[in-house]
């Protein structure tokens, strides 16, 4: 069984700078409190089959997780896929970025997590807590995002 979650922010930044900042997934640890660690293989800009390898903290647990890039539009799309074998995992996720008034940018980010032996049993545990946290997170992203 799998499930989605999503969010979605209004961030007080031009497109460009938002994508730039979104783009570089070492960023996410500074708005996803649960990212110990990150990094980013190769070095350069984020393209296509960039992958980014983290250490998480989720429930208690320390995990290691590898994402690489599956699509990149600058600067309005990013996607990636987990490739990390975990009990849950995001299988596909994403941000859409558009232009809104007043030169800010809207960005929806999603996630859609599955489970993996005895994951399939926490996953929909993983999404309910995912779904309920969303707004906070996009919260999170917006305060990053505008303070660098």
């Amino acid at each position: 069984m799998a499930g989605q979650f999503e969010a979605t922010t209004e961030i007080d930044r031009p497109i460009e700078e938002v994508f730039a900042f979104l783009a570089d997934g070492t960023n996410d640890a500074k708005f996803s409190p649960r990212v110990q660690a990150i990094e980013k293989t190769p070095a350069g800009p984020t393209a296509v089959g960039t992958v980014f390898r983290s250490t998480v903290k989720d429930a208690g647990m320390t995990t290691k997780r590898e994402f690489r890039i599956t699509e990149l539009e600058a600067p309005r799309k990013v996607r990636w896929a987990e490739v990390s074998k975990n009990t849950v995992t995001a299988s596909e996720g994403g941000y859409d970025l558009e232009t809104v008034a007043d030169g800010r940018t809207r960005v929806r980010i999603y996630n859609v997590l599955e489970g993996h032996g005895i994951g399939k049993l926490l996953v929909r545990f993983a999404v309910g807590a995912a779904r309920k946290d969303a707004p906070a997170f996009g919260e999170r992203i917006k305060k990053a995002v505008e303070a660098s």
